[in-house]
């Protein structure tokens, strides 16, 4: 092509492109032949030498559609600033004709409006973009590189052209169109989405800001147009809309439908956002929508939350707390409620059966069990086991099971750790209905749950401890692999040193089995045959909670046998000494007097009465006191128990005034008691061996008062303990730290952490600084 060809006249050039720019925004076809002479009559002009063109000296370098170009060479000769201007103003004409047409609609005709001539000016402003590529990639961007920040490609030019000449005056009643149709949705009128959809394309559309980095793109797209012009009278068209329907449909309806409305309102904005609005809305709609219906409304919302958990309707408690949480810490107060409702509830329910429990295991831990298990569902069911209304119950579970009607009637918050323990040897003890009836493993664990809630586990340890001994003793537990389970849920729970003893137990009965067989060896190689068939289980005294019985005088029968079994392990165990504990002892007789031959299971207590029948039919009481050294009280027992059974007969007690309210204390010591001879029994073994009521509640209150005692020398210990390693420290900081220590064992009480401290420095562990009274030294 020759120099002359490339001088290319502007007026030229417009008068043919303006007719394929009319074709296009008219809308009308256009074959790709002509498509492609627009893109070159650009082309051909751009590249013209006019007579005075733009140059720029130097070789310095600049960057065009993200290469770089030396400004000696086509960069330089690159024309188009008089093009550009002719395209923007022939837009700024039309776009002035588009205009004057929608001034004056309203409604869905300006909306429909907008979107048709929106739809076909953004596709008609690419087709131009397209067959004007050249000048956006070599004089548009050399003219932004220069400095020049109102130079924009010809797609954006005719978006900002838009904006001005048509978005700014229509604007205002095309946005309340908008918000007019939203509104008409809400009150569940069907409307045309597609023309908020095309609105809100041509607002987000137009947002654009100028990059300020040297790249290929001079543009990049904001929501500021979105924001300013729709999202924020969107946003407060949604709050005035919502604050008015919850003020009314609440007066209408309950909270519970009010719920229901708000979530299927919540549902709604989603699909909303989600059909024809910004993604970027989605959070500020929902979270001013949850202030409206939700956040205002918590009042109400608490207040129904009371009344669905009275009426058990968890699941609209579910749908409550699944709103109530969409509200930073609003479900503090919902946790405080559930809490409440819980304690309330266990202490009604406990007081309904306060008469039978406070002396019935079963019913009183049962009851706890079921309480835990209707709300452990509910915390499940309605809150997800979310952790802070799982702590809600626990705290609730603690304060009911430590300090109910039936805790208060005993006078003591131990009576509780008193009814566990006691129900878990029902369960462990031959015979109990619970063990053919159901998983001990499962009753256990449940144990384990009213267990964690008890504050005093060292009385729980105390009556654990006492009957499992007993159990061990009479060879009365159900299993030994289930008393091994539940010490071992009690060792996971608080430790070794919490089972210690009972492991030790364990352990000397099967020392037991093992030193009964070398005794068997012993007489048998030492020719001992004076022997009556024995069984011995030798127990170490500081593992066992058993106390000396009182003596009497051995009978003929038992005498060889106790003194060869002592020479036995006196002579096996220099320095030991062993103390018969004939209160857990028991033994078997046979009956001669009568024509049936009886079995008779008896105690050690019973048996030496009734063998001295076997010298005289006929005791009185006094003689039979002299001649066994028994204690007058368990005497007089132990008689009344042979008395009831019929196999001891008193002349001076007419039969029929033998029933359950005859005490011992009826039978006087002058009284004839002598063995009746015609004695008969559908059964041919007779347990006579039943626990004295008298001793029983001995052992209760034996318990109990050694408790407080016990705990004191605890308390001690865990002083001494921690000042050891610490050397000094502060008063306060001492008892904080004991408190936290023996929480998992009991309460301490701070008068009684105080007396134990003044105890220790009187025994010389402890002193208080000369200079800081406050502070307490340990004294090695």
């Amino acid at each position: 092509m020759s120099q002359t060809n490339r001088h290319v006249k502007l007026d030229e050039v417009w008068a043919n492109l303006l007719d394929g720019i009319n074709h296009v925004y008219q809308f009308q076809g256009m074959k790709k032949p002509a498509y492609m002479l627009l893109y070159t009559h650009v082309y051909d002009y751009c590249i013209s030498n006019p007579n005075q063109p733009r140059t720029v000296t130097g070789n310095s370098r600049v960057h065009i559609g993200g290469l770089s170009r030396s400004n000696g060479q086509d960069g330089a000769n690159i024309v188009g600033g008089e093009l550009y201007n002719k395209l923007k103003n022939y837009l700024k004409d039309y776009l002035k004709d588009v205009c004057q047409s929608g001034t004056d609609l309203q409604g869905e005709g300006v909306l429909r409006f907008y979107t048709n001539r929106w739809e076909k000016y953004q596709f008609s402003s690419k087709v131009m973009n397209d067959f004007c590529s050249y000048i956006n990639r070599h004089w548009v961007q050399r003219e932004f590189n220069s400095g020049r920040k109102d130079i924009y490609d010809i797609y954006t030019m005719a978006m900002d052209s838009w904006q001005k000449v048509v978005f700014q005056p229509l604007h205002k009643q095309v946005t309340h169109a908008c918000l007019d149709l939203i509104k008409s949705e809400r009150n569940n009128e069907i409307i045309n989405t597609r023309l908020i959809s095309g609105v809100i394309q041509s607002y987000v559309a137009l947002g654009f800001t100028e990059e300020l980095t040297n790249s290929s793109h001079i543009t990049s797209p904001t929501l500021t147009i979105y924001k300013d012009y729709f999202e924020l009278y969107f946003l407060h068209d949604t709050e005035q809309f919502y604050r008015l329907e919850a003020a009314t449909f609440l007066v209408h309806n309950s909270v519970t439908e009010y719920l229901k409305k708000v979530a299927t309102r919540l549902d709604e904005e989603v699909h909303r956002v989600q059909s024809y609005l910004h993604p970027s809305t989605l959070s500020l709609l929902i979270k001013k929508v949850e202030e409206v219906l939700i956040r205002d409304q918590l009042d109400a919302i608490y207040t129904e939350a009371k009344k669905l958990l009275r009426d058990e309707r968890y699941q609209d408690l579910a749908l409550l707390f699944k709103l109530t949480n969409r509200i930073p810490n609003a479900t503090n107060e919902l946790k405080k409620i559930v809490e409440n409702h819980i304690y309330e509830m266990g202490i009604n329910t406990i007081e309904r059966v306060s008469g039978t429990a406070i002396n019935d295991p079963k019913v009183y831990i049962e009851t706890i069990i079921d309480i835990h298990k209707k709300f452990l569902k509910l915390v499940q069911e309605s809150f997800n086991g979310e952790q802070g209304f799982t702590a809600a119950l626990d705290k609730a579970c603690g304060k009911f099971i430590n300090n109910n009607v039936v805790t208060q009637s005993a006078g003591s918050t131990t009576k509780s750790p008193e009814l566990l323990a006691r129900y878990c040897d029902a369960l462990l003890r031959k015979g109990s209905k619970a063990v053919e009836e159901t998983d001990l493993e499962e009753k256990f664990n449940q144990i384990m749950i009213v267990f964690n809630y008890i504050e005093d586990k060292d009385v729980y340890q105390k009556f654990y401890s006492k009957m499992l001994a007993k159990r061990l003793v009479g060879q009365l537990s159900a299993s030994d692999d289930y008393e091994e389970s539940m010490i071992s849920k009690l060792k996971q729970a608080c430790g070794f040193e919490y089972t210690s003893k009972l492991q030790r137990m364990f352990q000397d009965i099967g020392v037991s089995k093992t030193l009964l067989t070398e005794y068997e060896k012993y007489c048998e190689n030492n020719s001992i045959t004076d022997t009556i068939d024995f069984t011995v289980m030798v127990l170490s005294s500081n593992s066992w909670p058993f106390s000396g019985s009182s003596n009497f005088v051995i009978p003929l029968e038992l005498k060889s046998t106790f003194n060869s079994f002592t020479e036995f392990y006196t002579h096996r165990h220099n320095g030991r000494k062993l103390t018969w504990l004939h209160q857990h002892s028991k033994g078997e007789l046979q009956t001669y007097f009568t024509t049936q031959k009886y079995i008779l299971q008896v105690s050690t207590y019973q048996m030496v009465v009734l063998l001295l029948f076997n010298k005289v039919l006929t005791w009185t009481v006094e003689r039979l006191q002299d001649e066994t050294q028994i204690k007058s009280e368990l005497l007089l027992q132990v008689i009344l128990g042979l008395l009831k059974s019929k196999l001891l007969l008193c002349t001076d007690i007419n039969e029929d005034e033998i029933d359950e309210d005859f005490k011992e204390s009826d039978i006087k010591t002058h009284y004839s008691i002598r063995l009746s001879t015609d004695f008969r029994s559908k059964k041919l073994r007779i347990n006579l061996n039943v626990p004295l009521k008298s001793v029983e509640q001995k052992d209760i209150e034996g318990v109990h008062r050694t408790i407080d005692e016990d705990r004191k020398m605890v308390i001690q210990a865990a002083i001494v303990r921690i000042m050891k390693a610490r050397q000094t420290l502060k008063h306060a900081l001492l008892m904080q730290e004991v408190i936290q220590q023996l929480s998992s064992r009991f309460r301490p009480k701070i008068p009684v952490i105080k007396k134990c401290i003044d105890v220790l420095i009187e025994k010389e562990y402890l002193e208080r600084q000369s200079n800081e009274k406050d502070v307490l030294r340990y004294l090695a």
